[in-house]
């Protein structure tokens, strides 16, 4: 059911909110109190929609996420009709990437070592969605390993090699051209997969 307009605009404002406070503190020490205060939203509506900064934070990552699947929806009905499943994780990592760069206010902050709640939390649903887009060309592939051992190996490398690439300041045309090339080959080759020369769907 479609949630009601003030619902998301108050929601929106918490999230909002809760990742500008990202840049002045770790994730731990911001409380709920302390993001009503500053959102000028009661805690009584802050519980009314969120049990904790937790489920919060898993509902930035799950919006997030949401953005990336329509995007890639669009992705793949623009340059992939055919529905080559090289250009498909192509286009699954292009999405990827354009979620991370439109909000790298929060992301520059979701690093291991400053708050691994934060990583967590997006690599969960990103390994989630990653698990089945393997699952559903996995008869094009014909993976070598289980899918949650490719999923986990290419989603940790891939994101690794983003958060990594940013530090170095690396221009996104830079990132895509490179991470691009890594995936294409990895995919290609026989690492994870048994080289198969059909990888569209019919």
């Amino acid at each position: 059911m479609k949630e009601d307009k003030r619902v998301l605009k108050t929601k929106k404002n918490l999230k909002d909110t809760f990742i500008k406070m990202l840049s002045s503190k770790p994730f731990e020490q911001v409380t709920v109190k302390e993001l009503c205060d500053t959102s000028n939203t009661s805690r009584v509506t802050f519980y009314a929609h969120y049990s904790d900064k937790y489920e919060l934070i898993d509902d930035i990552s799950r919006d997030m996420i949401k953005m990336a699947q329509d995007e890639y929806q669009k992705l793949q009905k623009d340059n992939n009709p055919s529905k080559d499943s090289i250009m498909s994780y192509c286009n699954f990592l292009d999405c990827i990437l354009n979620i991370y760069y439109k909000n790298i206010n929060f992301f520059s902050h979701t690093s291991t070592r400053e708050n691994p709640y934060l990583n967590f939390s997006f690599y969960k649903y990103i390994l989630e969605y990653l698990e089945i887009h393997t699952m559903k060309r996995s008869d094009f592939l014909r993976p070598k390993y289980s899918i949650k051992k490719i999923s986990g190996f290419l989603c940790y490398g891939l994101w690794g090699f983003i958060n990594e690439s940013h530090k170095e300041k690396c221009s996104v045309e830079t990132v895509r051209k490179e991470i691009r090339e890594i995936l294409k080959k990895i995919l290609s080759s026989e690492i994870l997969t048994s080289n198969n020369k059909k990888t569209s769907e019919p």
